[in-house]
């Protein structure tokens, strides 16, 4: 029987009882020094939920999760599953201000969070930020420090000893197709926009991952570095708790540790986007480890070179296979298995999971034939069950039919294989992470010797598509490229920051003055291969 069957009408929390019950000592983390078995979650699963319970937390509820990957994060999203409250899991490297917009805008009225993450004290941030968020009732903290709390400030581990042994109300007339998550993903014009996903949508993409990855309960999976992510929480959390593997946890990404964690515990399955194996390679050949356990590894997220593809199943991971993963389809739309071509498996991102569809459309919606290039139209279970609040949003994605316009250029081929080409919409795929030009471009501008400013992609081996910040500055102005890169740095995530500036004295422009944009990316592109480059 199929993953997806198996588990078919299940909620988050059931998939974790029933794993925890027929595979109680299975070992489910595996962090640093330290193992938690599918028993041992379960258990603090239900601890935790008892505990906020007792708060008042209960279904419907928005609760945050606003950690780094760590056995926590893990038993808090089991716990939120337990109430049938709706998880919204948070990337711990926002800045202030996007941290405050999607608390509010979730209505978020507990938010798990870490004491202290890159030189930033949360607890300090949240004293800040708590007068702006009137539905945000409790904070807990991860960490080791003995701090004083207040009547809404509670330490995680005091609430799994408080709640051990205690019994909580737990939803009533709940179901599969209930919401669950909220996971915040940006639009054309880089504004965030809340993912609905229902238990469901997460549970069958996630056992639909597994399957074609062939995941077992002898395998240990790597590379899951982001578990606020759409992947990290369906095939990385649930595919690993569905198959019965074991996931490794790396706090942060650092492609020699990983490697390491590979050799030490005999990893089998590597997940990652390009950027991950491209580090990872030139990490291996410095000081090479025992990497034969591996026997196959999963890429997704942003495009993969032939050259970076043969030498990744040559040198790190064998069988290496694709994933077209969006968050609006709860992560894997499509994905190759090892009995494809290998033909198959190099240039293209697979077929359809079961029970997902595929379309190529036109400008205006009609469907094109097979061959044919046009924009990817998706409909199955993983699909969202819309955007938070933003109903005309929702509507103007998805069409009468229920198909979700992508954005993605692509055709299927005669054998029903998904080739991506490119975009229809201006996003940048800077190492997995969608990076939008509008957002940077209008924080360039707010710089006062910034008469213009364009944001484009430029290929790059190791990050798939570097950020380029194009500036034409006032006239008589002085200002440098590291300024601009930390003016930008001081209001946007890390990962948005151009990473290369450009200075012009005009823009290549349309007929129209619109900025010839792929015109100036072949222009700098031209620049940067030449003898200067780096």
């Amino acid at each position: 029987m199929a993953l997806s069957e198996r588990f078919r009408g299940m909620t988050v929390a059931h998939v974790l009882a029933h794993r925890a019950t027929t595979d109680p000592e299975g070992i489910f983390l595996l962090s640093q020094d330290d193992r938690l078995s599918f028993g041992e979650a379960e258990g603090a699963a239900e601890a935790l939920a008892a505990s906020l319970s007792n708060l008042g937390i209960e279904m419907g509820d928005r609760v945050a999760i606003i950690l780094p990957e760590c056995p926590e994060f893990a038993i808090s999203l089991f716990a939120v599953a337990k109430l049938g409250a709706i998880l919204v899991p948070l990337d711990p490297h926002l800045t202030e201000a996007e941290l405050q917009y999607r608390l509010r805008h979730s209505e978020a009225v507990c938010a798990i969070t870490v004491e202290a993450f890159h030189e930033v004290d949360y607890l300090q941030l949240f004293e800040e930020l708590l007068p702006s968020l009137p539905e945000l009732q409790y904070l807990v903290t991860v960490g080791e420090e003995d701090l004083w709390y207040d009547d809404r400030i509670f330490q995680f581990e005091d609430l799994l000893s408080a709640g051990t042994g205690r019994d909580f109300e737990g939803p009533e007339g709940g179901s599969d197709d209930d919401l669950f998550a909220i996971v915040y993903t940006s639009g054309t014009t880089g504004k965030p926009k809340g993912v609905e996903l229902s238990h469901r949508n997460l549970i069958h993409v996630a056992a639909a991952t597994s399957e074609a990855v062939e995941l077992g309960v002898e395998d240990r999976v790597v590379g899951v570095t982001a578990l606020f992510h759409v992947f990290g929480l369906g095939p990385g959390v649930l595919g690993c708790v569905i198959s019965g593997a074991t996931l490794v946890l790396q706090s942060e990404f650092d492609p020699g540790e990983c490697l390491d964690l590979i050799s030490t515990h005999g990893a089998t399955v590597h997940y990652g986007v390009p950027t991950v194996f491209a580090a990872e390679l030139r990490a291996q050949r410095e000081k090479p480890r025992d990497l034969s356990t591996l026997r196959t590894g999963l890429v997704a997220g942003a495009p993969m070179s032939e050259e970076l593809y043969r030498q990744v199943e040559e040198e790190l991971c064998p069988q290496l296979l694709t994933a077209y993963s969006l968050t609006e389809t709860a992560s894997t739309l499509a994905v190759t298995r090892s009995s494809d071509p290998d033909e198959k498996r190099r240039f293209t991102v697979g077929r359809p999971v079961e029970g997902t569809r595929v379309r190529v459309l036109k400008a205006d919606g009609s469907e094109l034939p097979l061959e044919s290039l046009g924009e990817l139209a998706v409909v199955g279970p993983g699909l969202m069950k819309g955007y938070y609040r933003q109903p005309l949003e929702t509507s103007s994605s998805i069409d009468p039919e229920g198909y979700f316009r992508t954005g993605d250029l692509g055709m299927l081929d005669e054998d029903g294989y998904i080739h991506l080409v490119g975009r229809t919409k201006g996003v940048i795929i800077r190492g997995g992470s969608n990076v939008y030009p509008r957002e940077i471009e209008d924080r360039l501008q707010a710089h006062p010797a910034v008469q213009e400013a364009a944001v484009v992609g430029i290929r790059d081996e190791l990050l798939g598509e570097a950020v380029c910040a194009s500036v034409v500055p006032v006239e008589g102005a002085i200002v440098t490229g590291e300024e601009l890169r930390e003016w930008c740095r001081s209001t946007l995530a890390d990962y948005k920051g151009p990473d290369i500036v450009r200075f012009f004295d005009a823009f290549p422009m349309t007929g129209t003055g619109k900025v010839r944009r792929v015109e100036l990316a072949r222009l700098i592109e031209a620049e940067l291969s030449g003898p200067t480059r780096g």
